[in-house]
């Protein structure tokens, strides 16, 4: 992946409609002498019908050509009256321009693009990073689009009492199964989301009483509409989300299951179908599709909880994070929090307002912290009321991860070496801090393990939040937990904030048997900079996963429902993936 942005700068009166027009680029025709050297392109779903990052002016022009012959390209017009100009800093400066195309060949769609150019030294104007984009489906509905329905189907929380026969059925019922049913409606697919819990929205309303967001309101909603209008707080918290994903539901007429379990299910290689057996308000049921999407949370939310000697003797109460209410009935007593993530310092500090004596984090290593103010100011550019979600999504997404990871380390460490003081006062209160860190790192490889800060690190500064960092618990006490240097945590609240699986392959071990030996791994990043396993084809026929935070629900549904529609069609989109084309 490429290890910074590019070195070129250009006039700041310098005008980006006019240099666009004047481009002799031209993208049905293109050379390696169209590109830097340490040019890039990133195709979702337009060519490659996958995601893939490709690295090198040859590379490029290599696939280039063997992708759009296959997929006979063509009417590639650039939109110059669109061009944005960005800087960062005074030497790293390009210019963005749209384009659209279209493919001819089954199944046709139409396609987006943007490229990144910047002046070389010798003053010409060369594509640094080239971005592609799947839109439509030639002959079907918008997968954007979506129209409210002033009536539920029939059946409880809008899922229909009767068939078990589906194209698709969706196993989970939070953003990333929401958003995936919402498209396959969208493209007039058969589906239905199944999900264990009772109420739509449950996924959070079950969780702590303190729990929140840690990202803005304008990035959180579902598919097709503005689902949290002014009208809800900046900080969403469970009962926002529930309740947005509630009224959701009925404005589009979502086809739920609730009180609904996936038990186990068999693929038939003849008939190409699922067979899925499911406990539907406890009894069981047969259900027949021909795709799967597994929703269900990174590894099915299937708790890690570190495991201490004599949990016997132990008098007080232990649970982990997913268990974790409130601390109200503990006033006076002593509270330990096994973890530094965003959860642990969440309950940490719902423990302080609670009235405990004593509130410890237990921290293993050094953990990134991130003020949420740093985060807003470079996620409100995009996401804000200004600029539409559809929008936002595009720039945000469809830019290779290699270059999203450049842009976030310049603006966060900038702002952090601005406040120095923030952070010393942090590592003064006992924390290990990773001042510096990689939130892309964190986000598409760790799955979690950082912190965005939105007022805890303050009470850790302060001393109300103590830090136990030189030693590990390794047994109960009757009173607490001791530490391999023999220290004694007193606890009667235990809470383990230590995170959750993150493989969805094991559900699909766990579901599927020997399905999971065909299926690729879930979540984590390969050597092209691309998320393993989610919203691609996984290996495994008729098997998707999608998951990820709520920007990812959200966008890569769109890709997930249209190369179903496509396969559904008989014209499933030629997948051009590490080894190329397939037989």
């Amino acid at each position: 992946m490429v290890s910074s942005l590019p070195e070129s700068s250009f006039p700041a009166e310098a005008d980006a409609t006019s240099i666009a027009r004047s481009l002799s680029i031209e993208l049905g025709d293109l050379s390696e002498s169209s590109f830097t050297e340490d040019a890039l392109w990133r195709d979702t779903f337009a060519l490659t019908g996958t995601l893939r990052t490709f690295y090198t002016p040859a590379k490029i022009i290599s696939v280039w050509r063997t992708v759009c012959s296959r997929r006979q390209a063509t009417s590639f017009v650039l939109s110059p009256e669109k061009a944005k100009a960005t800087r960062i800093g005074e030497s790293h400066c390009w210019i963005d321009v749209p384009f659209t195309f279209q493919t001819t060949l089954d199944p046709a769609t139409t396609a987006s693009g943007t490229i990144s150019i910047v002046l070389g030294a010798d003053g010409e104007w060369k594509v640094w990073v080239l971005k592609t984009i799947l839109e439509q489906l030639a002959g079907e509905p918008n997968v954007d689009e979506l129209e409210p329905t002033d009536h539920a189907p029939n059946g409880d929380a809008n899922g229909d009492q009767e068939s078990g026969e589906f194209d698709v059925v969706i196993i989970g019922g939070g953003q990333a199964g929401l958003s995936a049913g919402g498209r396959m409606k969208s493209l007039r697919i058969s589906y239905v989301v199944i999900d264990k819990n009772e109420n739509v929205g449950d996924s959070w309303k079950l969780r702590y009483n303190s729990a929140r967001l840690h990202t803005c309101r304008q990035y959180s909603h579902l598919p097709f509409n503005r689902t949290f209008p002014s009208t809800y707080q900046e900080w969403l918290t469970k009962d926002d989300l529930a309740q947005g994903y509630q009224d959701w539901v009925k404005r589009y007429g979502i086809k739920i299951w609730l009180s609904t379990s996936l038990i186990s299910g068999k693929y038939d290689e003849g008939s190409k179908k699922w067979t899925l057996e499911i406990i539907r308000n406890k009894q069981q049921q047969t259900l027949t599709c021909s795709h799967v999407i597994l929703a269900v949370g990174s590894g099915g939310r299937n708790p890690i909880i570190p495991q201490y000697l004599n949990k016997e003797l132990f008098e007080g109460t232990a649970l982990h994070s997913s268990q974790y209410t409130d601390a109200v009935g503990f006033k006076g007593k002593h509270g330990v929090v096994i973890g530094t993530a965003n959860t642990a310092h969440d309950i940490a500090e719902d423990m302080l307002d609670a009235g405990l004596t004593s509130v410890t984090m237990v921290q293993r290593s050094p953990t990134y912290v991130l003020p949420y103010e740093y985060h807003q100011r470079v996620q409100s550019r995009l996401y804000n009321d200004q600029v539409s979600v559809e929008v936002a999504d595009r720039a945000s997404f469809s830019t290779p991860i290699a270059i999203t990871r450049q842009l976030a380390l310049a603006g966060m460490h900038a702002a952090a070496r601005a406040e120095p003081e923030r952070f010393d006062a942090l590592e003064k209160g006992g924390f290990k801090l990773e001042r510096y860190g990689d939130i892309i790192y964190y986000i598409y490889v760790r799955m979690g393990g950082h912190y965005m800060d939105v007022g805890a690190s303050k009470k850790i500064a302060q001393g109300q939040i103590k830090m136990k960092t030189n030693s590990l618990p390794v047994e109960y006490t009757t009173d607490g937990v001791r530490c391999e240097n023999g220290d004694v945590l007193p606890a009667d609240l235990l809470v383990f904030a230590t995170g959750f699986e993150t493989n969805m392959k094991r559900d699909v071990r766990r579901y599927f048997g020997d399905v999971a030996d065909r299926a690729d791994d879930f979540w984590g990043v390969d050597e092209e900079g691309e998320i393993l396993g989610a919203f691609k084809p996984t290996g495994h026929p008729g098997l998707w996963y999608h998951g990820g935070v709520l920007g990812h629900a959200r966008f890569y549904s769109r890709f997930i429902a249209l190369s179903i529609r496509a396969i559904l069609n008989g014209t499933p989109f030629p997948v051009y993936d590490q080894n190329g084309y397939g037989a």
